[in-house]
């Protein structure tokens, strides 16, 4: 749990506004102090499953927040990753030649059971 000095210290760098403590970069940069705090104690405290779990939550929390973020504000989103560094998800891309082949494979009818029966 971040103490109330390190959060202030966080809000007043991400904060958008004079009075900013709710914007989605000043979240992102709060979860991502408590997700590093959290990590720290998990490497300690192998078995503290309840941390673990409140760990995954924060953890797809930010994960949200960046998303409504680059939807929003790409340039804001860039700033935020780039001064948390914070590791981007790869691109879910495929090459051309995948697209056809699993295009093909889609048309074809599933075999029934009474042909897989027969095969075994």
């Amino acid at each position: 749990m971040l103490d109330k000095k390190k959060k202030d210290r966080i809000i007043e760098k991400f904060k958008t506004h004079k009075n900013d403590t709710g914007s989605p970069e000043v979240q992102i940069a709060i979860l991502s102090a408590e997700v590093k705090e959290l990590t720290l104690h998990l490497k300690t405290h192998k078995k503290d499953f309840s941390s673990r779990r409140g760990l995954i939550k924060k953890v797809s929390q930010r994960r949200r927040l960046l998303h409504y973020l680059q939807r929003e504000d790409e340039k804001s989103y860039e700033n935020v990753v780039a001064s948390l560094h914070i590791k981007r998800r790869a691109e879910h891309t495929r090459a051309p030649e995948d697209e056809t082949a699993i295009s093909e494979e889609s048309t074809q009818a599933p075999a029934s059971d009474s042909e897989e029966e027969a095969e075994a």
